[in-house]
């Protein structure tokens, strides 16, 4: 098993995936987060802008993985398919999964992609996706029903060319009984402990406290590692400052989420 990893951030993927698939490649265009994952994978390849990577020449693979930026689509909702994804760079994941046809992709964004743009954004990747050739199945699942303290809320698309066998990925129990929507202001109490780990760094990295005997603490970069399931130090890479440690984590995909799914995805 063979994978690319798109928008690849400092590898949470790549670490959720483990021995399961070899990697191919990334794709990641910031410094920082490139001289973390190259770091701990000096042998991946960084194929860089995804806007520029030829996708003929890339070498074929079977999975294709990203958490991709959520851009807003001027004409999305006309259900245009393939051609209403132009101009975001949604369009050159599809571009890449038009030509490669790997049999599997993972995508992971916020949960607010459902409801961007009224549904429409939404209705647009997953006319697209179908357009393509393959068959899908999503749930927003929770960091915190993962193994880790985090209240993480984000949507997972998996596809599947149509005609090979179908993975059952989803639905996973403990996300879908312990959905915030449709529970009591008693109950959603009850499991707010958690935090969400921000992208906003420094002094103003809003989000990343607690409050402990009424008392405001700002988490460390390290603890913020663990609550995306990354080891201690795993950003800590030539001097790399606070600011862009918490913009990294921030920016991840929880680690431990990636290593549910692909034990459903990739197993035999």
């Amino acid at each position: 098993m063979k994978y690319l990893d798109l928008f690849t951030g400092i590898g949470g993927f790549t670490l959720g995936i483990g021995d399961k698939a070899n990697c191919i490649g990334f794709s990641e265009i910031d410094k920082y987060a490139a001289k973390v994952y190259q770091h701990h994978f000096p042998t991946h390849h960084n194929y860089g802008d995804i806007t520029l990577i030829n996708e003929t020449e890339l070498p074929d693979f079977d999975l294709l993985v990203g958490g991709f930026p959520c851009q807003s689509f001027s004409i999305a909702g006309k259900r245009g398919g393939f051609n209403d994804t132009r101009g975001t760079l949604f369009f050159d994941i599809a571009r890449i999964l038009r030509t490669k046809k790997p049999r599997l992709f993972l995508l992971e964004n916020v949960k607010g992609l459902l409801s961007h743009d009224n549904g429409d954004t939404f209705k647009t990747i997953i006319s697209t996706l179908d357009e393509l050739g393959y068959d899908l199945q999503w749930q927003v699942l929770n960091s915190k029903n993962h193994g880790v303290p985090q209240n993480r809320e984000r949507i997972f698309i998996v596809g599947h060319l149509r005609g090979t066998s179908r993975p059952e990925v989803f639905p996973f129990g403990s996300d879908a009984e312990n959905s915030n929507e449709g529970n009591s202001t008693e109950q959603r109490r009850e499991i707010g402990a958690a935090l969400t780990v921000r992208s906003a760094g420094g002094q103003n990295c809003r989000g990343n406290y607690e409050i402990i005997d009424s008392k405001i603490r700002r988490l460390t970069p390290t603890e913020c590692e663990r609550l995306q399931g990354f080891p201690d130090g795993w950003t800590s890479v030539e001097n790399t400052s606070d600011s862009q440690r918490y913009k990294m984590c921030g920016n991840a995909v929880t680690v431990n989420v990636i290593k549910d799914i692909m034990e459903k995805l990739l197993t035999p």
